[in-house]
């Protein structure tokens, strides 16, 4: 069934079959040890399989292959999807040294570019420009933006359900930008990614009666999240024929990407590695401020839903130039940077805003997310 652009059949089909793959893993992830155990920073109760990555990949595959054509940028996506799963589910079980993990996302995304012939060609619309051609540079561009959104979505990966919250939001608001760009066929897509990744969050994020999370992405999910994104965001804004502005991308995934340059200029600063581990992240701060791993999810998927809606409506009625807007999302990521240089002060913002006491040491421990694996 198909309306507006959107095949929820596809939808639906990818969201049974991730839920009934991760179910079907639970006895193999014990037996290959592809488990988050609760050691150092990671406080879950009981080790936690990782699979969600590998699920969402099958889920995805299936409902493309059975139920919508499957074209060579598709082809592509998948090819350089399973290259990062296979990547993650190794990582997951023997800890990768980080510059081979950049290599091989590196390679996944030649595989984007020069099989399915997606890239980063054209910033002049970011600028206000009718043409600012990258030329020569557009490879090496869209391999560091790539590797960037999938780190910033591993880094993100630190509560229950907040990378995948955040990657649904972004996703969905994507959607909705290839339908009013009038692109059936990602829009198309779209509905099997979203739907894939619903099936994770039924199994990933706290609910009531679950106190925690029953399967983590893993790195693997993260990888695989992050190329999605990057996929779509770059196949939407490169296209002439379905043109969505580059800074309207840049918009729907905030979180990720400001938590990302922040976290990462901050280490460097302090001669630190990027990738060396640490409680700096958003998500850490509003933990340590009390809010509980679902509230926290919550709240930040809620804040790049209103911060994409608002700008694609600043957009849609010419209220501001582009150049502003992506000046406007400089300028956020200067001021959280400023905020967090004092990280009490942060956490005092963010605990004033709860009106409640702070939580006892205790209650902070039971609250922390159940996934540390981010940097």
């Amino acid at each position: 069934m198909i309306w507006l652009g959107l095949d929820f059949r596809a939808g639906v089909l990818a969201l049974v079959i991730t839920s009934l793959v991760l179910y079907l893993l639970q006895p193999f992830a014990a037996k290959l040890n592809l488990l988050d155990h609760p050691k150092g920073r990671k406080d879950h109760a009981n080790p936690t399989p990782v699979t969600g990555g590998l699920a969402i990949l099958i889920g995805c595959a299936i409902a493309f292959v059975f139920i919508q054509r499957s074209g060579t940028s598709l082809q592509a996506f998948l090819a350089a999807a399973g290259l990062l799963v296979a990547m993650g589910v190794y990582d997951d079980l023997y800890d990768m040294r980080w510059y081979t993990r950049i290599l091989i996302q590196a390679l996944a995304t030649l595989l984007i570019i020069f099989w399915g012939g997606v890239r980063v060609e054209q910033l002049g619309p970011a600028f206000g420009l009718d043409s600012l051609a990258l030329g020569w540079l557009s490879v090496p561009f869209t391999i560091v933006a790539t590797i960037g959104i999938i780190n910033a979505m591993n880094m993100i990966d630190g509560a229950d359900g907040l990378a995948g919250l955040l990657g649904l939001a972004a996703l969905t608001m994507l959607a909705a930008a290839a339908v009013y760009a009038g692109n059936d066929v990602l829009a198309s897509r779209l509905s099997v990614l979203c739907g894939a990744l619903a099936g994770f969050l039924a199994w990933n994020i706290r609910l009531p009666w679950r106190p925690r999370a029953k399967v983590f992405l893993g790195n693997a999910g993260s990888a695989l999240l992050g190329l999605v994104i990057a996929w779509i965001s770059f196949r939407l804004t490169q296209n002439p024929g379905h043109p969505v502005n580059p800074v309207l991308a840049l918009w729907l995934l905030p979180i990720p990407v400001m938590d990302c340059l922040v976290v990462s200029v901050r280490r460097l600063r302090q001669g630190r590695s990027p990738f060396a581990a640490g409680r700096d992240h958003i998500h850490h701060i509003l933990l340590d401020a009390g809010f509980g791993p679902t509230r926290a999810a919550v709240y930040l998927a809620m804040f790049s839903l209103a911060c994409g809606l608002g700008v694609a409506l600043l957009i849609r009625t010419h209220w501001l130039p582009y150049p502003v807007l992506l000046a406007g999302f400089v300028a956020m990521c200067l001021g959280w940077y400023t905020l967090t240089a004092n990280r009490a002060r942060a956490v005092a913002l963010f605990r004033g805003f709860r009106r409640q006491p702070p939580p006892s040491t205790e209650s902070k421990a039971a609250g922390l997310d159940g996934e540390q694996r981010n940097t």
